[in-house]
């Protein structure tokens, strides 16, 4: 394997950390709700990011 293979697979792991993560915030705060509430915008938009950096990635990857 070459070093930027590597580097794809390392990146495509926090990637999915990542939209994981935020997967994971999302769910938590739709089961506190009505609690914070008023966070739902920006914890959704984050998870929303979070996906499709890693959608993205993983194009990149698949193309190679």
């Amino acid at each position: 394997m070459t070093a930027d293979t590597e580097e794809l697979k390392t990146r495509l792991r926090k990637l999915n950390a990542r939209a994981t993560q935020a997967k994971m915030d999302l769910h938590d705060l739709s089961e506190e709700l009505p609690v914070n509430w008023e966070k739902i915008l920006e914890v959704a938009q984050r998870c929303h990011e979070a996906h499709a950096t890693l959608m993205d990635a993983r194009k990149t990857a698949a193309a190679l």
